[in-house]
């Protein structure tokens, strides 16, 4: 079977002690990368954790989801909620290994929050520009957390089979911007029909579960109009793509 990690996101994997993998804890599955779970799991010595980010936006998660995961850790960088949980289990696992420094890798889809974990977990408002360390493959930044534990960041990671073929689940767990989406109209059908009643309820609008009467009522209310006064679905629905990914609207 062909590779189809980065190669930097793969140099993370295999130079890492214990990798953080960053979840979006609205969408755990469709943010998990069996591949590299499972490129990690070559290596016996090696330790995951699950890191659920954005738990302020996921609503309840069932318990049967997280005993899947282990261990794993539900974090919210905008409340810092699980930022000493998260810590304090690196340190407890870096302290079980017989070896110094401790290298703790950082992988994830793009718009994870991976960026905002690393920041959290140095307690820093933003990471410092920092040039790769000589030594180090281009695109991996080494940050320090300790005296004998360093973060290596990776690229955001998007398996090669879903690049072109999941568009809708690309645009839906913010892969795919609002703004680059090929088909938004399409993604807010289908997220209408994962979540039924959620837009609705965000916008007032009684949509039915129409995608079409969301787009048409919202358009109008917006003055989100082209030439003859009809409503512009495109932009429309790159609307409402924007409010969902900027996590304005939140699952119940």
């Amino acid at each position: 079977m062909k590779q189809t990690i980065p190669n930097a996101v793969n140099y993370v994997i295999e130079l890492s002690d214990i990798v953080l993998c960053i979840l979006d804890a609205r969408f755990i599955e469709e943010t998990r990368n069996y591949e590299t779970e499972a490129k990690i799991k070559e290596f016996q010595h090696k330790r995951i954790i699950y890191v659920l980010n954005k738990a302020d936006l996921a609503g309840h998660i069932e318990q049967k989801e997280l005993n899947k995961l282990s261990p794993n850790v539900l974090v919210s960088c905008k409340t810092r909620r699980g930022v000493n949980e998260l810590r304090n289990k690196i340190k407890i696992i870096g302290r079980q290994m017989d070896k110094k420094p401790i290298y703790v890798g950082v992988i994830g889809y793009p718009n994870t929050g991976k960026s905002s974990i690393i920041n959290l977990i140095l307690g820093r408002k933003e990471i410092a520009k920092i040039s790769p360390e000589s030594g180090f493959t281009k695109g991996v930044q080494k940050l320090k957390l300790s005296e004998d534990v360093y973060l290596l960041d990776s690229p955001g990671i998007i398996p090669a089979t879903e690049r072109f073929n999941e568009l809708v689940k690309l645009a839906k767990i913010g892969v795919k911007t609002y703004d680059r989406t090929d088909d938004p109209e399409l993604v807010v059908h289908e997220l209408m029909k994962l979540h039924p009643g959620l837009f609705e309820e965000f916008y007032k609008i009684d949509a039915k579960g129409g995608s079409e009467i969301i787009l048409e009522e919202l358009g109008r209310k917006r003055g989100i109009l082209m030439k003859g006064g009809i409503v512009d679905a495109d932009r429309t629905a790159r609307v409402i793509l924007r409010d969902w990914q900027k996590g304005r609207i939140k699952l119940l």
